[in-house]
């Protein structure tokens, strides 16, 4: 017998728990796009995801024997406060396995619920298979994070306020997809009451099981997942999420994770809230389509759909959002090594609003320089390439390579037995566009700097450490450009930090 999902949404029970959350305008990323984009904030619930609708409407259709003998869950971590918060309030017992890589603050919002985390395996796989072994041992009800009718019906229930709430057109619904069961739900009731809407669904490029399951009109079990978005990080979608979307999704899109970043910061610029990378999937499949259609003047909604992110990977984010929204562009510069070689290179960026330099004394006739650069736009990176090159300066964009963003730019330096001389110190000045600019005019005394690393990080000093080739017999002089420079300033030349790792 079909099952029937509009009735299952209508009627399910998810309100003891779950609240109504809004539907916001993100007026900012709406400007910026030319399109109107809705923010549905299910970062909002008590947990802080969508998950506690189907988890509390699954465990509300249970028996009084099932609910003596308790519930088992596998979760990347979502799932899994909403099944303890769940079971704390109908008062049963609940095992979740979770990833031993689920953040810290998952496992810790579950426990503080009651519920007992087990950690298991590297991804939502492995934990599933080892709650499935749980669960006949102990004859508790495995309660599904994504593939069972009533998980699906309680995710439904976010499409029905959205119609409710949003009454003029809407043009599309943005949905972020692992094992598919929130965009079944969605996609079940808007089908059924505005079929004109179109589902599209947003996954990981590393974690694209729906996206290639639909290709291949079947189930495609993915060999390795991303971690990143780890609340959508399944190998295999369920049988009747595929099902439910193979009928009613109308497209998929797949952004990496810078594009990822990106969005996470657009989110926080218009409502000063951190979502976590699954929840922020959707926005960049909106930008994404928007840049793929040239939509214009269009109604969009974004499924905020959590936000349990850990703070030790803000750091992470921020470095990449700029990347993601194309607004930093990374080189690898070449220039003669001699003395006001590099302050001239640095006339060429004008203006421009440096993020990162980095650069170490290598060899006698040329020196390599690690920039980076802000930039409004792609077309902005290209052209300041072409301005290098006229100029007979040899560079490489490196702003796609993921080896330069991951770790060279953390590995630009080492020791550098010609650089005699060489005091190194360690300047502050404060943080503002032109700053760094306006320092490098200033160290013109013509001392050849032969360290260089300054990293942009946001904070209201920007943090300068120069290696400069000094003979005693200018010690007097470089006192007196450090007392007209008026910087402060700290001697690290007999730092052993130095001596071990970067001096001669």
């Amino acid at each position: 017998m079909a099952i029937d999902y509009l009735q299952k949404i209508l009627t399910a029970k998810v309100y003891d728990v779950a609240v109504e959350t809004p539907l916001d305008l993100a007026a900012t990323l709406s400007r910026r796009l030319g399109n109107r984009v809705y923010l549905k904030r299910e970062d909002q619930q008590p947990v802080f995801s969508f998950k506690l609708r189907g988890a509390y409407n699954r465990m509300a259709h249970l028996t009084p024997a099932e609910r003596a003998k308790g519930v088992i869950a596998a979760s990347a971590g979502n799932h899994a406060q909403g099944v303890a918060l769940a079971a704390q309030r109908l008062g049963c017992t609940a095992t979740i396995v979770m990833p031993v890589t689920t953040p810290h603050i998952k496992v810790a919002a579950v426990e503080a619920r009651g519920g007992q985390v087990v950690l298991h395996g590297d991804s939502y796989s492995d934990a599933f298979d080892h709650a499935q072994r749980l669960q006949k041992a102990s004859g508790a009800t495995f309660v599904h994070p994504y593939d069972d009718p009533d998980v699906i019906a309680g995710q439904g229930t976010i499409g029905m306020e959205i119609l409710r709430q949003h009454q003029d057109p809407i043009d599309a619904i943005f949905v972020a997809v692992g094992g598919g069961g929130l965009i079944a739900g969605i996609a079940a009731y808007i089908k059924r009451v505005q079929p004109a809407i179109k589902v599209v669904g947003v996954q990981p490029v590393d974690s694209d099981a729906m996206t290639r399951s639909l290709a291949a009109g079947r189930r495609v079990t993915l060999a390795h997942v991303g971690l990143f978005a780890d609340g959508v990080a399944v190998k295999q979608v369920g049988r009747e999420t595929f099902r439910l979307a193979r009928q009613y999704v109308d497209d998929m899109i797949t952004v990496d994770t810078d594009a990822t970043c990106a969005a996470l910061k657009d989110v926080f610029e218009d409502t000063r809230s951190i979502l976590e990378p699954a929840g922020a999937l959707s926005v960049a499949g909106v930008k994404q389509w928007c840049a793929r259609h040239r939509a214009r003047d269009r109604t969009y909604v974004a499924i905020a759909c959590g936000a349990n992110m850990n703070f030790d990977r803000l750091r992470f984010v921020a470095e990449r959002a700029e990347l993601g929204e194309q607004r930093e562009a990374i080189f690898a510069v070449t220039i003669p090594e001699r003395p006001g070689s590099f302050r001239a290179f640095c006339a060429l960026l004008g203006n421009r609003n440096v993020t990162e330099f980095n650069y170490r004394y290598a060899d006698p006739a040329t020196a390599h320089l690690f920039v980076g650069v802000e930039v409004a736009h792609r077309r902005a990176t290209a052209e300041l390439l072409a301005s290098f090159r006229r100029h007979g300066i040899e560079a490489f964009d490196l702003s796609d390579n993921e080896m330069a963003k991951l770790h060279v730019r953390h590995l630009v330096g080492g020791h550098a037995p010609a650089a005699r001389n060489e005091i190194l110190y360690r300047f502050e000045f404060p943080e503002r566009p032109g700053a760094l600019m306006r320092f490098l005019d200033s160290m013109s005394a013509g001392w050849n700097i032969s360290l260089f690393h300054y990293r942009n990080h946001g904070a209201d000093y920007g943090r300068v450490l120069v290696g400069m080739q000094v003979p005693p017999s200018d010690k007097a002089d470089f006192r007196q450009f450090l007392d007209r420079l008026g910087y402060t300033h700290v001697d690290e030349t007999g730092n052993p930090a130095y001596r071990m790792f970067l001096g001669r």
